[in-house]
């Protein structure tokens, strides 16, 4: 008997009665085999969490296709299974229900079970990670009825999204020879924070020095991430809805000079870096479309989009929503290296000549993810986080350069450098899966370690988004928002580099910042400031609840400084200018 566990309002184990199991045993047994993968490794509350996030697609208009045979339902009763399915469903079952990490759900499969026996799957789950909707509190009988009845219909297709819609949505708010040619303000650009302020469509730029807010700056809704162009004057960010802001931090109260729509759905953003290309060019990859665009550097008009269906990696089976997830910009040639993540595919797009666009395909894993380089820059090391794996790319000559299983569900975020007494180089990685620290060999001159797993460490738990360290510092800092134990997750774990060994510290972030409601308290992604002395992290509540930054010394490991302020609403991802800039971690 599996005791049961709370998460995040649903219950994946407790309240599924005996016939909810016959019935999620008997769906498995008649899917194809690539549709019950998912069942041979059961899905924890962390990363099921991850995967399930609300799409931005739920408001979007679609094209409709009226199946005869599937059972009836209203114009009403369809838009309302439309926008519950991208709100909670989308993330794991692809927008298309072709499956990505959970099961196909097209009407081939759906229309021969029947509504009666969708009801129960979708009212009591599965132990392979099918939340308990009904059970759970999250959806009412009738709304499960509805969406038994809504899978059995074709899917609604999402619009495209090509060059016409996105000139549409291009502003140039500042033109170029209208900024200044000259830094206009006294802040150290270099030390600046963006933070992520995830539900109110903002990032926070915060004086690393000072510790005061500059400037609230409008964006996308959930910023995923932020970058620095290679000058370090210009900031983009894109948030999940496909809106990129370019920022210019010369202004003497830095905000946004440029936008662009560049799909309905996306992750990803990066800048021209090589030489003679510096500040040229950006790129941002979209979820919906599947594609990535490529933009002026400094008015962000969109100048060459490419789609990214095709054929998975092993299968050779062609995929029709492969979604661009980590993009990074090569410092070897004038490419931008672009991640595909259910086709397994890593693109080396050389962007010197956009009207004869070059690209190679480089093969790993399927479901490939988040990722950084590592301390030589030559290597991108991504995580292929539902296939287990850690791939090395090699920027420089253009090839897979190695392969590694670590632990379940990696999630790196951009990965930590550091130097290990044994192993030399190495690059580190937490999972949403369990609670160990992978490291991967990075030195490629030790043949018999390189692109290995040479070592893992236990950490406090699974749910881990990301981890940090820093050359000038001898710590190692690993997140754990999304576990389901609030100790766990409102703390950090830290660890001495000199004496791994020696386990972890575990600092009480959430307490530190000394917030008096009940929010969640997540504490989530560790960053440095430009000096490597102090760590950034963001203690994250609920939109209508306290939230606040924590900085702590990396020396001492005492508390240093609390931001509190009103405007910081749901913070999550920070990043520093200095460090991003010139990719440390």
């Amino acid at each position: 008997m599996i005791a049961p566990f709370r998460f995040r309002r649903f219950n994946l184990w407790s309240g599924v009665r005996p016939m909810a199991m016959v019935a999620a045993a008997a769906l498995s047994a008649a899917l194809p085999p690539a549709a019950v993968a998912q069942d041979k490794k059961p899905v924890t509350p962390p990363e099921l969490s991850y995967q399930a996030g609300a799409s931005p697609l739920a408001g979007e208009p679609m094209y409709q296709s009226t199946n005869p045979k599937a059972p009836p339902m209203t114009q009403a009763e369809f838009e309302t299974g439309r926008r519950i399915y991208f709100e909670r469903c989308a993330g794991c079952h692809g927008v298309l229900r072709k499956g990505a990490t959970g099961k196909p759900l097209t009407p081939d499969l759906t229309l021969g079970k029947g509504t009666d026996y969708l009801k129960v799957f979708i009212a009591y789950g599965s132990p392979a990670g099918m939340p308990n909707w009904q059970t759970s509190g999250e959806m009412t009988e009738k709304e499960v009825d509805l969406m038994a009845r809504y899978i059995q219909h074709d899917p609604p297709v999402p619009p495209e999204f090509g060059l016409a819609d996105m000139k549409k949505t291009w502003k140039v708010i500042v033109p170029p020879e209208l900024r200044p040619k000259r830094k206009m303000n006294s802040y150290n650009i270099a030390n600046i924070f963006s933070t992520t302020l995830r539900d109110t469509g903002e990032v926070a730029l915060i004086d690393g020095d000072s510790k005061q807010i500059i400037n609230i700056v409008k964006t996308g809704y959930a910023v995923h991430i932020s970058r620095m162009s290679a000058s370090g004057r210009y900031l983009f960010v894109i948030g999940r809805d496909a809106k990129v802001n370019m920022i210019d931090l010369w202004m003497e109260k830095p905000d946004n000079v440029a936008e662009v729509r560049i799909g309905l759905e996306a992750r990803s953003i990066d800048s021209s870096k090589y030489k003679g290309y510096e500040d040229k060019l950006a790129i941002a990859g979209s979820y919906w479309p599947p594609q990535f665009t490529i933009m002026k550097g400094d008015t962000l008009e969109p100048l060459r989009i490419v789609g990214t269906r095709g054929m998975v990696v092993g299968t050779q089976e062609y995929h029709p929503e492969p979604r661009v997830a980590a993009i990074v910009a090569s410092h070897f040639k004038p490419e931008f290296v672009v991640n595909v993540k259910e086709t397994g595919k890593t693109l080396m797009v050389d962007y010197s000549n956009l009207d004869a666009l070059k690209i190679t395909e480089i093969g790993s894993a399927p479901f490939l993810h988040d990722g950084g380089w590592d301390s030589s820059k030559r290597y991108f090391m991504v995580a292929a986080n539902n296939s287990n794996m850690i791939a090395a790319i090699d920027a420089k000559d253009g090839k897979l350069a190695g392969i590694t299983e670590v632990g379940k569900i990696p999630h790196p975020g951009r990965g930590a450098n550091f130097v290990h007494p044994q192993y030399g180089r190495v690059w580190a990685t937490g999972h949403l899966g369990d609670e160990t620290v992978s490291l991967v060999a990075t030195d490629d001159k030790r043949k018999a370690t390189a692109f290995k797993q040479v070592a893992q460490l236990k950490g406090q738990g699974g749910g881990s988004l990301f981890i940090k360290t820093h050359p000038k510092s001898k710590n190692l800092w690993v997140d754990t928002p999304l576990n389901p134990d609030p100790k766990i997750s409102q703390s950090v774990a830290v660890f001495d580099i000199r004496n791994l060994a020696a386990g972890f510290k575990v600092l009480p972030i959430a307490e530190w910042a000394g917030l008096t409601d009940d929010g969640a308290k997540r504490v989530v992604q560790p960053e440095y400031n430009q000096a490597g002395d102090e760590v950034w992290f963001a203690v994250w509540s609920a939109k209508n609840k306290q939230s606040a930054l924590v900085v702590v010394d990396d020396k001492t490991l005492k508390l240093k400084a609390v931001i509190k302020d009103p405007r910081l609403i749901t913070p999550t991802g920070h990043f520093n200018v200095h460090n991003t800039q010139h990719d440390i971690y």
